[in-house]
């Protein structure tokens, strides 16, 4: 190849990357994002986007589950990036010519295919990500005595209304293989069922893991809470195996998904 043509052709590659304009539309993309080293391409992302910090100073384009069309193409992006549950929205902006990419971050296979995928997109590198994830895996912590476990999203005082829970085909379920357990809820109709009180006593789980941030119910008060969840006739009860795990990283399917199988493993093992 002529190396004046070489050198143009390098130069407007790189121009087209400097001139990169990415929109995230969940808080789990943009983590990623951030984590490929691609944080300079974003110009948006939607509400809840708070890690990493840098992600506080971008444009919202609203929550992630109702964007303000009107406010994403005025900002012109290149690429606008969504999970499975945004479609509606990216066909829309496909209607005006935007190119989108549409990824699930369900399970942990999802999580790294995903990555491999706005990795692509963005020319970056998503090998580290990936191997991070692979070696949590690999080099986890698991339970000397494999037990029934129920994860379960959110701390309230109250029983009687819905507790929503870690079914199939998500993450969590994986988690759970992966420190050597079995899920307490062990049909295949959703990935968050909702159970009444009467149905966690018929699961009888031996671990009860109560995932809580501050930030989420900062009203609720723990110790009645927790009082409530050990009335109930469980082997979690009984042998005192109900614990809270607030850090803030384990509701969201990233790449920071190995720090939720290092701390949930290491959860399960005690």
């Amino acid at each position: 190849m002529n190396i004046k043509l070489f050198f143009l052709t390098l130069f407007f590659v790189f121009t087209l990357q400097a001139n990169e304009r990415v929109i995230s539309l969940t808080p789990s993309v943009t983590e990623i994002i951030y984590a490929l080293k691609k944080g300079d391409s974003l110009v948006a992302t939607s509400e809840f986007s708070l890690y990493p910090p840098e992600a506080k100073g971008l444009e919202l384009i609203g929550g992630y589950s109702n964007p303000n069309l009107e406010k994403i193409i005025s900002l012109s992006p290149t690429l606008v990036i969504g999970q499975d549950f945004n479609q509606a929205t990216l066909e829309k902006l496909q209607r005006f010519g935007i190119k989108t990419l549409m990824v699930r971050l369900q399970t942990i296979e999802d999580i790294k295919s995903s990555i491999i995928k706005i990795s692509h997109e963005l020319n970056a590198d998503s090998k580290p990500l990936v191997h991070e994830i692979q070696s949590a895996i690999d080099s986890v912590q698991k339970s000397k005595e494999g037990h029934k476990v129920m994860i379960v999203f959110g701390l309230y005082e109250d029983l009687s209304r819905g507790i929503y829970i870690a079914g199939k085909d998500i993450y969590f379920d994986d988690i759970i293989k992966i420190c050597g357990n079995t899920n307490a809820y062990n049909l295949n109709d959703t990935n968050q069922p909702s159970l009444s009180y009467e149905n966690v006593i018929a699961l009888n789980p031996d671990q009860i893991i109560i995932l809580h941030s501050d930030a989420s119910n900062s009203r609720v008060d723990k110790e009645k809470a927790l009082s409530a969840w050990h009335s109930l006739p469980t082997n979690a009860s009984k042998n005192r195996h109900i614990t809270v795990v607030d850090e803030s990283y384990i509701n969201i399917p990233s790449n920071r998904v190995a720090l939720s199988i290092k701390r949930l493993c290491l959860e399960m093992s005690r």
